[in-house]
Parts: C-alpha cells; structure tokens; sequence
C-alpha cells in the first residue's frame, strides 16, 4: 500500500483539510485556494490518490489508522507546543472527530461536516442495513448502481433495484467484481469508498465522553440543501450529543464542491468565531 501524500499553500494559521470519499482530494482546488487567502492550507490525502491509482489489493480501512497518521503529520508540521484547525467533511469528518477526541494536543478547533456515524441515530440498524446493501451492490453491480442506492438511502428517498446484469445473474455475483480486467477499475477513488471505507467508516464508535469534554473546540456542519436528509440529522444529532456548535453550510454534501468560495467563507468563520447560542438545544430537536 502506497504512503499518504499532502499539498501545502497559503499563509497563516494552519487548517488539515481531510477530504472524504476515498481521501482523494479531487475538486477542492476552488475551496482550498480561498482558504489559502487566510491559512496554511495542508490537503490531506491518506492513501495517496492523488499520485494515481494503487497498485494491487486494498484493505479495508480504519478511522484510527488514518487519525493516526494526520496527528503524524501535524506532529511534522508544527513547532512544539503549537496547534492546528481540522477541518473534515464525510468520511473526513469521521476522521477529523477521531482525531480531536485522541489527539486534543494538537488541535485549535476542528469542523466536522456531515460526517455519516449513523450509530448515533435512533434508526441505526436500518441504516446499517442500508449501507451494508450499497456494498454488496458495488460488489456485484459495481459502482454505477452502488451509488445509486447509496444516493437514494441518504437522501431517504424509495429506491428499486433495476435488473441485475447478466454475468451477475448467471454466476450468482459471486465473480462480477473479481476478473483480472476489474483490478485496476477496482482501485479507483470510488471503487475504493465503496468497497473498503463506507462500511467501516460508518460503523466506526465515536467516543463521544471524550468529545463532550472537548465540546469548546467542536463545530459540526451540514448543508443547507440536505435538510431532512440522513447526513443533515446525523450531524445534528451529533452537535447535540456531543455539546458542540452546529453551522449549516450552503450546498448539499458536497457543498465545499458546488459552493467553493461561499462554503470556504463559512467555514472561515466558523473556525474564527466559536460561539454558544442560545436555545440551540430546542432548535436541534426539530432537526432529527
């Protein structure tokens, strides 16, 4: 397995991107160059996507193992005694939580947007199930449908399966994803998230006392555009939960993809200004 990568710029404060997905940072140039304007931007890419697909087989991945290598190389990073701002959206999300509830040394403030941990939510079970479902799609269907009925359960919307394809059909999907000429499509960013993140990212326990105690610190974000949607409540419920702020973001979940420069604004202040509101706890409790 490839080492990690990461890109610095800008000037200032220094803020870790962690993307989500698969790590990879594709589309974030618009929002990291904004933030570049106020912090020392490091884009964190843990795998090491962004030099081209891996070679050969990919584990499943843990939270703890790519936590453990942001609080590395924050530690490469900053200067004795120093500390730096995390930001994490979905699967970064999980991360960056991870990591302030481990490493609270390191860290200023960390904003964590809709990062799904799903065992949090009263319907835990059911959406395990769903996302358990999306994998064994992506495993015999590959990613189009995967994503589709991943797309659907966030979302909260119905969703049929359309037909399975032939070869699928025929061998019972025990050899769809597993043919020599699969590999390399099996190694790509997506392939990737859906076969070895989704499932043990989401299952992932946060360790939610430590996270209470670090409540000061803790931003949890989601996008104006995902309300109502499995995303939106669970970072909600998180920000409940935990006692951290909660900010709505503009955009979906992927909002810092569609709203670059607006969303990097936000997110501005949102680690520049850490403040309590009142009554936050009744407005939550519509939310989820």
């Amino acid at each position: 397995m490839r080492d990690g990568h990461y890109d610095v710029c800008g000037s200032g404060p220094l803020l870790l991107v962690i993307p989500g997905g698969a790590g990879h940072p594709m589309g974030l140039d618009g929002a990291v160059a904004r933030l570049s304007e106020r912090f020392t931007v490091v884009t964190y890419d843990p795998l090491g996507l962004s030099r081209g697909p891996l070679d050969g087989p990919v584990e499943d991945q843990r939270v703890e193992v790519w936590s453990d290598r942001a609080h590395q190389l924050l530690d490469s990073l900053l200067p004795d005694g120093e500390s730096a701002c995390v930001f994490g959206s979905s699967s970064g999300g999980i991360v960056a939580l991870d990591l302030l509830a481990r490493y609270p040394e390191r860290l200023r403030r960390v904003v964590a947007h809709e990062p799904p941990s799903i065992g949090v939510l009263p319907d835990s079970a059911r959406q395990h199930a769903m996302i358990t479902e999306v994998y064994e799609i992506h495993r015999t269907e590959g990613v189009a449908a995967a994503t589709a009925r991943l797309s659907a359960g966030l979302e909260g919307r119905s969703w049929e399966p359309g037909p399975r394809p032939a070869s699928a059909a025929a061998d019972g999907g025990e050899n769809t994803r597993s043919t020599p000429d699969s590999q390399g499509a099996q190694n790509t960013p997506m392939d990737i998230f859906l076969g070895h993140v989704l499932r043990p990212f989401t299952s992932h326990a946060l360790d939610l006392d430590a996270l209470k105690g670090l409540s000061s610190r803790l931003t949890l974000g989601a996008g104006s555009d995902s309300r109502g949607q499995l995303p939106f409540r669970t970072a909600a419920l998180l920000a409940e939960l935990s006692g951290g702020d909660f900010v709505e973001f503009p955009g979906g979940h992927l909002g810092v993809l569609q709203h670059p420069v607006t969303f990097a604004d936000r997110l501005t202040e949102a680690l520049r200004v850490a403040r309590r509101r009142e009554g936050s706890t009744r407005r939550r409790e519509k939310l989820y």
